[in-house]
């Protein structure tokens, strides 16, 4: 035993050096993590109770586990903050999502204990077979584990994957992470009765005293054990639906009992040869009781006070995209009851809270399943209702085959919000949305719009509730508005039509999105400079204003375009209706500004905009070489 005035964590350089530790020495770490956690995040804000939940278990799979010649892949991977401190990463922890620092994610670029990058959820089964068939083809890898909650386990790529993980019976294990139930077995008891057997027993032991444990508890307590074992199970008794898909089946055990942890884990270690499911019970916020008695259990917070939990609010004079969205919705439904909202386990996120607490049995929240949710709001719009679809632009790739054809195929009035346009920062490029402008204006049928403003975004949801002729879709960015004026109601705007907000006669700078503010900057520092441009929102990408664009190619001696998505979208658009209309033939300059073709690491959105070669300096420099004017750069004077 060691001294417990020595902090065990400061012996830790890596899970080498946790194979000595006794369990109660691992015990005392897991509290070490815990609280380095806590005053970690407090300084640096991220993903705070998803990562108290798993420390025990972090702990016992490095543990028990060969890290990295064993393969651990942590589902979506919020959760990996303990796992990060145990590999290697603990003095970096301090730049936890920020340029340059940790990502908030697993990430195979920053450490061999990182196997396989994520952010998105339910892949983790799918890779971990991938690892445990090199296993079987001869490639240096041992043991795979994924790591998955409850949340991630309902998608139906993590079911598929379990069901071609059954087929092919090679030994795997899954861990579910389940932090929606909570059970409370006597302390120490199970993890005796686990620790009994383990030596002893094949691995059906273990299901076995499970169940038998279960069966001995009180009755409040047997009745919790009961409802956690059908949340993965269907059925009150057993392990029918993994048993079914080949997989063992143990638990449910408490995930925060490190005896019982690490003696499941290393029991199924010796003695499993398929695939086996580990049914951890956890508690989201685990050890920090204002993340505990949170509704959102301090998923996602900014930094906050370690005593308190009280967390820095920031200042601002303009509303965020995402509540001007919900009340704009919000005040839509109240005035019609065809009006139907559907996220995919992100309520609060996309602003649909407001919605639900005003209208609770039109907003449908179908969990971390944007295929269903998508296909869902499809058979609504067929049923006559208006349905709007509320789902992040990085996770509504995840619905593409549905989008095109369960709602562009059939010309189906679905409304799609799609929050998070364009860089986001500190989640860095997992969830940047950068590709829907492209992959959404090139489906037939599709209305595709981006609202420049956070009065344009009222504006484009009363265009969407009075937009039945099709499916229709508006983006808009994460963050705070611009501050300008907002109406008292929106009113549906003329499709297809955009707007001048600035007149000019040298240049013409054509906005789409909520980059609007920096063409406006830069027009501002190029009159300073004696350039007068032009700014114009496009406020549709499809249908373009033709007119508009012919207007400022005809007037103007150069013409950019400016958008927060990948090359092939917007100015792609602009591009194609130019060169068949001869507009390239008039002998101006013209431009596109995009996002640059890689993807881009966290920062603050500025700095990663900066990176993008997309602030309003940049703006200003594409303007003026476009013009043939002169500019500085790095000593030189370019033409």
């Amino acid at each position: 035993m060691t001294n417990p005035a020595t902090p065990i964590l400061n012996r830790v350089t890596g899970p080498a050096d946790l194979k000595a530790l006794s369990d109660a020495d691992l015990a005392r770490l897991a509290q070490e993590v815990r609280g380095e956690v806590i005053q970690t995040v407090s300084e640096t804000g991220g993903h705070l109770g998803s990562s108290l939940g798993v420390v025990e278990l972090t702990v016992a799979i490095h543990a028990v586990f060969n890290t990295p010649a064993d393969k651990l892949i942590w589902d979506v991977g919020h959760q990996c903050y303990p796992h990060k401190i145990l590999t290697g990463r603990r003095e970096r922890m301090r730049t936890l999502r920020q340029s340059g620092g940790v990502s908030g994610f697993t990430k195979r670029s920053e450490s061999e204990y990182d196997p396989f990058g994520a952010a998105h959820s339910s892949t983790s089964i799918s890779a971990a077979l991938g690892f445990a068939m090199g296993r079987e083809m001869g490639q240096p890898v041992g043991d795979t584990i994924a790591v998955i909650g409850d949340g991630a386990i309902t998608a139906g790529m993590a079911y598929e994957a379990m069901n071609h993980a059954g087929h092919l019976g090679k030994r795997l294990f899954v861990i579910l992470n389940d932090n929606d139930m909570s059970i409370a077995p006597p302390v120490g008891a199970l993890s005796k009765y686990l620790n009994e057997i383990a030596a002893k027993g094949p691995l059906s032991l273990l299901k076995a005293a499970a169940e038998e444990f279960e069966a001995h508890l009180p009755g409040p307590m047997r009745d919790g054990a009961r409802r956690a074992r059908q949340l993965v199970t269907g059925t009150p008794g057993g392990g029918t639906l993994f048993e079914e898909l080949g997989f063992s089946y143990i638990g449910p055990i408490d995930g925060h009992d490190m005896g019982q942890v690490l003696a499941t884990l290393r029991a199924a270690r010796a003695r499993a040869t398929g695939p086996v499911l580990i049914h951890a019970v956890t508690v989201k916020g685990k050890g920090f009781a204002p993340a505990e008695n949170a509704a959102d259990k301090y998923h996602g917070v900014s930094k906050f006070n370690p005593l308190t939990g009280e967390q820095a609010k920031a200042k601002s004079n303009a509303p965020a995209y995402t509540t001007v969205f919900g009340n704009a919705l919000t005040d839509a439904a109240a005035r019609d009851p065809r009006i139907v909202a559907i996220t995919a386990a992100m309520p609060s996120g996309t602003g649909l809270d407001i919605m639900a607490r005003r209208f609770a049995s039109r907003v449908f929240d179908v969990g971390i399943a944007e295929q269903h949710g998508v296909t869902f709001a499809a058979g609504m719009a067929a049923a006559g209702l208006r349905p709007f679809c509320a789902i992040y632009s990085t996770f509504l790739q995840r619905g593409y085959d549905q989008i095109v054809h369960d709602v562009a195929l059939q010309g189906l009035p679905v409304r799609f919000a799609i929050d998070r346009a364009g860089l986001v920062g500190q989640d860095g490029a997992t969830h940047a949305g950068a590709f829907d402008i492209g992959f959404l204006a090139n489906l037939p049928g599709f209305t595709v719009m981006a609202a420049g403003d956070e009065a344009d975004l009222v504006h484009m949801v009363a265009t969407a509730v009075a937009h039945d002729e099709g499916p229709i879709a508006f983006r808009y960015p994460r963050g705070e508005g611009m501050g300008v004026e907002m109406p008292e109601r929106g009113v549906p705007l003329a499709l297809g039509k955009g707007r001048v907000l600035r007149e000019g006669t040298d240049a013409a700078i054509l906005s789409y999105g909520a980059h609007l503010s920096e063409a406006l900057a830069a027009a501002e520092a190029l009159a300073a400079e004696g350039i007068s441009v032009t700014v114009a929102d496009a406020r549709f990408a499809k249908p373009l204003d033709t007119a508009l664009i012919d207007q400022l190619i005809a007037h103007h001696g150069a013409l950019v375009t400016l958008e927060t998505g990948a090359t092939g979208g917007f100015g792609a658009l602009v591009l194609h209706h130019l060169a068949n209309s001869g507009g390239l033939e008039r002998g101006r300059a013209i431009r596109t500004m995009t996002l640059p073709d890689r993807f881009i690491d966290q920062a603050s959105p500025a700095q990663m905009y900066e990176w993008a070669g997309l602030s309003a300096k940049d703006i200003v420099r594409c303007v003026k070489q476009a013009l043939g004017r002169e500019v500085m750069r790095g000593g030189l004077r370019l033409v």
